[in-house]
């Protein structure tokens, strides 16, 4: 089996759900400096989900995650 994967689909916070997936994914862009893809993109079903994409490096993650953790908690 793998052992990674190049993408992560995550729920939109409970504290955010009245965003839908692309202004939650707008908001990440502006507060954070992430982008995501809006789960909307991938059909209906994707609504309430955002997906990451792991194609940088771990330095670029790992500054993505601390961004959108001070992004979460304003």
């Amino acid at each position: 089996p793998p052992k990674a994967t190049m993408f992560v689909w995550a729920p939109i916070p409970e504290r955010f759900k009245q965003m839908d997936s692309l202004e939650f994914t707008k908001y990440l862009l502006k507060e954070a400096g992430v982008a995501v893809s809006p789960g909307i993109g991938f059909g209906p079903a994707g609504e309430g989900f955002v997906r990451f994409a792991l194609v940088e490096n771990e330095h670029r993650i790992k500054q993505a995650c601390r961004g959108i953790k001070k992004a979460l908690n304003k």
